[in-house]
């Protein structure tokens, strides 16, 4: 269903504000260079600092913008449930081809809350779910068994796993059945989870390298692994980069140095880039020959 490089967006503010036309003009380049989805509103959008209007917007502004071009994955994900089937629901209103949903973070619910979560959006909306598993932010993970569980409702259809356990994609795949869509969360471990069985990645790389990770993602698809390896070499320092302070600051950073005029604005309280990281980003992009 859903495969190949999707760049989780970045969401760009200029003056604290949204910014729509550098954001649709976003959204054209990323299809242009041959990203396979669209993730608006995730975690790499800063949906955090958004409130629930502006967080539809963007989502309803981004399926526009595509405009059957690609399919787009609304961030939908919140700790309450009731926000997050309103998110839903305006998402499929919108148009959109699934939902990402991450697990309920701060809450920490049990197994049974997590699948109680899961199965309540279900039930009163018929829009896919993607779930989206990331321990290290949420400090909530999901067991295999309960995914398995969580498999067999037909409209939850897979998971972005940011969980950084490979293994975990032979045992989701068992567990769930291979028609599952399992896509990587962790650009640097991309290589090990497609070999393993997965079929893309949501990318915090691919909002500045959207046509190299988009040839990395169909190197994996055709088995020339001796292209993905080269293609991985090549972007790994990039990968480790944009992690060297809070994401999105490098990233936006990014950004700002490989598209003139892109608006690095964050909201607090995430803060720009640090001097080593901003050193560590550009390194990076002269290796991956982003820099003209």
């Amino acid at each position: 269903m859903f495969s190949g490089s999707i760049p989780a967006l970045v969401t760009p503010f200029r003056d604290g504000r949204f910014d729509e036309q550098a954001f649709r003009q976003f959204v054209d380049w990323q299809i242009a260079e041959g990203s396979a989805g669209l993730v608006p509103c995730g975690t790499t959008g800063e949906s955090a600092t958004m409130s629930i209007v502006e967080h539809d917007k963007v989502v309803a502004l981004c399926i526009e913008q595509a405009a059957g071009r690609v399919p787009v994955i609304a961030g939908c994900g919140s700790n309450d449930t009731l926000v997050a089937l309103d998110h839903m629901r305006s998402a499929k209103a919108a148009g959109a081809d699934a939902a990402l949903v991450v697990l309920p973070y701060y809450n920490r619910p049990n197994q049974d809350g997590i699948f109680a979560h899961f199965a309540f959006l279900a039930e009163r909306c018929d829009l896919p779910i993607i779930l989206y598993n990331v321990p290290s932010r949420t400090v909530t993970d999901i067991t295999t068994a309960t995914l398995g569980r969580l498999a067999e409702i037909p409209t939850i259809v897979g998971i972005k796993d940011a969980s950084g356990n490979v293994a975990r994609v032979t045992a989701q795949r068992l567990a769930c059945g291979p028609d599952f869509c399992q896509l990587s969360g962790n650009d640097d471990m991309a290589l090990g989870f497609m070999a393993s069985g997965g079929v893309g990645c949501i990318s915090v790389t691919a909002n500045v390298a959207p046509r190299l990770c988009a040839e990395f993602q169909a190197a994996c698809s055709e088995a020339r692994w001796d292209d993905a390896l080269a293609l991985q070499d090549r972007l790994y320092p990039l990968h480790a980069a944009l992690f060297t302070d809070a994401s999105p600051g490098p990233i936006k950073y990014a950004l700002t140095r490989t598209r003139g005029g892109f608006p690095g604005d964050l909201r607090l309280p995430m803060t720009p880039a640090g001097e080593a990281s901003r050193a560590a980003v550009d390194a990076a992009l002269e290796i991956a020959g982003l820099l003209s």
